[in-house]
């Protein structure tokens, strides 16, 4: 594709609040640890009262993300989601608009607040997500035609849509139907799960490029593999990616398979958005052609600066570091 295709997010927009805590509060409440569960307004409220100090506060959402960083890699960037007609939602569309992204897109209402998720950051830099989709849970499969993907070569879709699969096909439908190529990234455990079997029919029929982690992976395989799990996600989608975490991710690409090692740090941080950055930083090297492994390396250096820094934002210097991989291997 052109260096100059204009890629379209599609997810829910969420500011991110943002708290290191200890284990005792996530052992406290119901789910999972590292894992995402919605909760409603009464239940957030509770959950931000439990902190010892205010969380801090920062655009995201996982396919909001991705988008953030390829438009700060110089790609010309848009998204797809509904805000609220607040002041977290006229904040989000400035730093999305503050990065050269194409607010045009957004939806907006009345009817609900803006989006939040709160991640609960524990000592060994795991998050576990509740998330109160608020404005972001309102948009509904009507409003989305062939016209929101108008000008866009390439559609990056979150996989929280597919809790709501009626949108989900919206989304899907639309986007094939503009002449947009699809990547997919899967989310979480519970998303494949939510999913159940009907998520490889899914895959085969609108979806270009695959990325799951390795939870999600054997939650679609159906066993810890992730060597066969990309097998299988690479018999439905052109491109799959299955991460495994600090040892790297196994890539597929039309039958050509490779293992990228992740970028060594020192510390980790937050992993926070680890996923959402290794997603910006392949598909710009997959939007521009690259082979397949320079495509992991770009992933790897993005996530792997990521998780250096508390939430999904990088600093000045790891830019820097970020454009001389690019240099590198283009």
């Amino acid at each position: 594709m052109s260096p100059a295709t204009k890629v379209i997010g599609v997810g829910s927009p969420i500011m991110d609040l943002l708290a290191q805590v200890p284990d005792a509060l996530v052992e406290a409440i119901p789910g999972a640890k590292g894992g995402m569960e919605l909760v409603g307004p009464g239940d957030m409220a509770a959950l931000v009262g439990r902190l010892d100090t205010p969380p801090d506060q920062a655009p995201g959402g996982s396919a909001a993300n991705t988008i953030f960083a390829l438009a700060r890699m110089g790609l010309p960037a848009a998204f797809l989601g509904k805000l609220g007609e607040d002041a977290m939602g006229r904040r989000y569309r400035s730093a999305f608009a503050a990065v050269g992204g194409d607010c045009g897109r957004f939806k907006s209402t009345d009817a609900s607040p803006t989006a939040r998720c709160l991640s609960l950051i524990t000592p060994d830099s795991e998050r576990t997500l509740r998330t109160d989709l608020g404005a972001a849970a309102l948009l509904d499969p009507d409003e989305v035609s062939t016209a929101d993907f108008s000008g866009c070569s390439h559609a990056h879709v979150e996989g929280y849509l597919l809790f709501n699969p009626a949108l989900a096909e919206s989304v899907l439908t639309a986007a094939k139907s503009a002449g947009c190529t699809v990547s997919l990234d899967l989310g979480s455990f519970e998303v494949v799960r939510a999913a159940g079997a009907g998520l490889a029919g899914l895959l085969e029929r609108y979806v270009d490029a695959v990325f799951a982690n390795e939870d999600e992976a054997a939650a679609f395989l159906g066993r810890d593999d992730p060597e066969a799990a990309l097998e299988a996600l690479g018999d439905l989608c052109r491109v799959a990616a299955v991460k495994v975490g600090p040892a790297g991710a196994y890539l597929k690409e039309s039958g050509e398979t490779c293992f990228v090692e992740a970028l060594r740090v020192d510390r980790v941080v937050d992993s926070t958005a680890a996923g959402d950055f290794w997603a910006a930083g392949f598909l710009y090297g997959h939007l521009h052609g690259y082979a397949l492994p320079a495509c992991g390396r770009l992933g790897a250096r993005l996530g792997g600066e990521v998780v250096q820094e508390v939430g999904a934002h990088l600093g000045a210097a790891a830019w820097e570091r970020v454009r001389a991989e690019m240099d590198a291997v283009s």
